[in-house]
């Protein structure tokens, strides 16, 4: 399977879904409507997850946490898009413990199955409060 972990542009959308398997980026209204307009026209549907700003970072992309709930189901009444799970990325020199569990919380009040949190320094706590999907890039390939 191929991930999209990466900022995606809407004008992007048409690579986006012919390329990936799944797109874990979904954070803006403008990206739903452009991934369900390309979904549509190219009749292929990737899994889609959320990513939720879960340390309310201003240099992250991410919906904040109190509004992810509302637009997952955006997502799905107003675009027509079914959303997986959720995924975040803790601050750095933060315990990412309490980040994971929020995103966890949110998952479960949305109905989402996916949690795609944890990276090679954190993948332990991550499994341990629920992720299903881990970034462990830097364990496998070593530092860049």
């Amino acid at each position: 399977e191929l991930h999209l972990i990466g900022p995606l542009q809407s004008n992007k959308a048409a690579e986006a879904v012919a390329l990936f398997d799944v797109i874990e980026t979904v954070d803006r209204e403008k990206i739903a409507k452009a991934l369900s307009v390309e979904m549509r026209k190219q009749d292929r549907h990737p899994h889609l997850l959320v990513q939720v700003n879960t340390g309310a970072e201003p240099q992250k992309a991410g919906i904040a946490p109190q509004e992810a709930v509302a637009f997952v189901e955006r997502c799905r009444t107003e675009h027509g898009l079914e959303i997986s799970g959720l995924m975040c990325i803790p601050p750095a020199n933060e315990n990412p413990g309490p980040h994971f569990a929020l995103l966890a919380k949110l998952a479960k009040q949305a109905g989402l199955g996916i949690l795609s949190m944890g990276m090679s320094g954190d993948f332990e706590i991550a499994i341990a409060l629920g992720a299903t999907h881990v970034r462990v890039g830097s364990a496998i390939f070593g530092a860049r």
